[in-house]
């Protein structure tokens, strides 16, 4: 359901976006983007806020303390409301300031800005409030819903770009109001859904000051860690144009827009497997925990690399295609960020125990200073003329060491086993990585350039991924799942 999810908004954000363009046109469509982007920079807290909310109520979940879990929720509520005030305050005086005095907005689309900045902060506000009922969906696994409600969401917000065309309005103005009007009705949808499926999400005002502590502890240090993750890409980002100036910035956003669009499917797969980690741990299953761990670590791995390789070589090809010309340097920046996403996603399980025992501090420090090391080596090496692609060779080597780093973490937390780790994770995937690149690395070097070339060898790459994952990369009870599996759901269509 969730990578079914995705490749329907997949195919809408493609559809909507180019069309919203179509429709706004050129200087309504970067008013929008603009203005919303004020706001966005409030995701910090947010997120640090959301991670923190959901890994307490799964965390009951696991323990089955569903009288803890009804506080938590009402606990979260009040954490939200509170914090979307306070962002509400902000925007109302610095944003509006802002977006008035500082922001270049074209002559006569004042008044539509403001409007695409209220409509923005009710709009934040509203889903800021409704992280404990999407945490109570995920933590129930209820991942159908999950991704039918996004599904829907999607549909509205293809609607809205038919009526742009009709509506006799400020298309711009239209578009925030209509966008608001969605966002409200969809969030308060699913908290019909809560409510009527749950039974912790009923509020009640409780003020329980211990649990405040212990939430907004747990929330300020995940602040900590987003706010290393800002550097190591925004940061980075800055750092590339103040050196090699815009045309780097877009070769790498359209890299970076290219595996993001990837990396949605093997962050699917880790939604919908972090609440059975963080159960584990709560009910004292430890063993099962520890192989979630591996096993979603060499999962995710190989849905990411699967998907990766062919595009790894042909990104010229298809770049072609999407944008009819291939900028300098992006073919080379896309190639390394699949490399750094590799390593990286091979940590977010481990990352994901670690926050099941909520002992984060040291955790945090740790892994935020070695992280936080991204940032002054790029600059440094910038410094001393290193060519551009150097920030990917330093995140590639810190966030390898970071994976290392945290293993002896998730051993001193919980006695995680270090060997299995390799045993079980890294000498697979070392395995399937180099034998998957052997055919279409011959066909892509021994094969004359165009459009056939390119499908051949895109072709080959998911074969043999496919195939090299399934012989070599599985134990032979995953294998015989998969079979069985397979076998069921041909069975099931053949019968009918």
């Amino acid at each position: 359901m969730l990578y079914g999810r995705t490749l329907f908004s997949m195919l809408i954000s493609l559809i909507t976006s180019r069309v919203t363009l179509e429709a706004l046109g050129v200087n309504n469509y970067g008013i929008n983007s603009a203005v919303a982007g004020v706001i966005a920079m409030f995701s910090v807290v947010s997120g640090s806020l959301s991670g923190s909310i959901s890994r307490f109520i799964t965390f009951e979940l696991g323990r089955k303390d569903f009288d803890k879990l009804r506080r938590i929720f009402s606990t979260s509520i009040n954490i939200q409301l509170v914090i979307g005030v306070f962002i509400l305050l902000l925007g109302e005086t610095l944003g509006v300031w802002f977006l008035n005095t500082q922001m270049n907005i074209p002559d006569g689309r004042m008044v539509a800005a403001n409007w695409v900045l209220q409509c923005a902060m009710i709009s934040f506000f509203i889903g800021l409030t409704q992280t404990p009922y999407t945490a109570c969906i995920i933590g129930h696994e209820k991942m159908s819903a999950f991704a039918w409600f996004s599904i829907v969401e999607s549909t509205f917000r293809l609607v809205i770009v038919y009526l742009l065309f009709i509506s006799p309005y400020d298309k711009l103005i239209t578009l925030s109001v209509l966008s608001l009007c969605v966002s409200v009705s969809m969030r308060f949808a699913q908290r019909i859904y809560c409510s009527k499926k749950f039974s912790e999400c009923s509020y009640t005002f409780i003020f329980d000051k211990s649990l405040i502590k212990e939430m907004s502890g747990f929330a300020g240090w995940t602040f900590l860690t987003h706010t290393s993750w800002i550097f190591n890409t925004q940061g980075i980002n800055l750092l590339i144009n103040i050196f090699f100036g815009v045309a780097f910035n877009a070769a790498r956003g359209l890299a970076t827009s290219i595996e993001g669009m990837i990396v949605k499917f093997c962050n699917d797969f880790t939604t919908a497997l972090k609440p059975q980690i963080t159960k584990s741990y709560a009910a004292g299953e430890i063993d099962d925990m520890n192989k979630l761990i591996c096993r979603g670590a060499r999962f995710s791995y190989y849905l990411l690399f699967i998907m990766s390789l062919p595009l790894m070589f042909e990104a010229h090809a298809v770049i072609f295609l999407w944008l009819g010309q291939v900028p300098d340097y992006t073919v080379m920046f896309f190639r390394l960020t699949v490399i750094f996403t590799l390593i990286q996603h091979l940590g977010t399980t481990g990352y994901t125990g670690c926050m099941a025992t909520g002992r984060i501090k040291w955790y945090t420090i740790i892994i935020t200073s070695v992280g936080c090391l991204v940032f002054p080596l790029t600059w440094i090496a910038y410094k001393f003329n290193a060519p551009v692609e150097y920030a990917y060779y330093i995140s590639i080597i810190i966030y390898a060491i970071l994976n290392i780093i945290r293993l002896y973490i998730m051993r001193h937390l919980w006695g995680f086993p270090i060997s299995m780790f390799f045993t079980k994770v890294i000498l697979p995937i070392v395995k399937v990585t180099i034998l998957s690149l052997i055919l279409p690395a011959i066909l892509y070097l021994h094969l004359e350039h165009g459009i056939i070339k390119a499908l051949i060898v895109m072709s080959t790459s998911v074969l043999s991924g496919i195939l090299v994952t399934f012989i070599f990369g599985l134990s032979v009870s995953e294998r015989s799942m998969i079979l069985n599996k397979s076998k069921a759901i041909i069975n099931k269509f053949t019968t009918k």
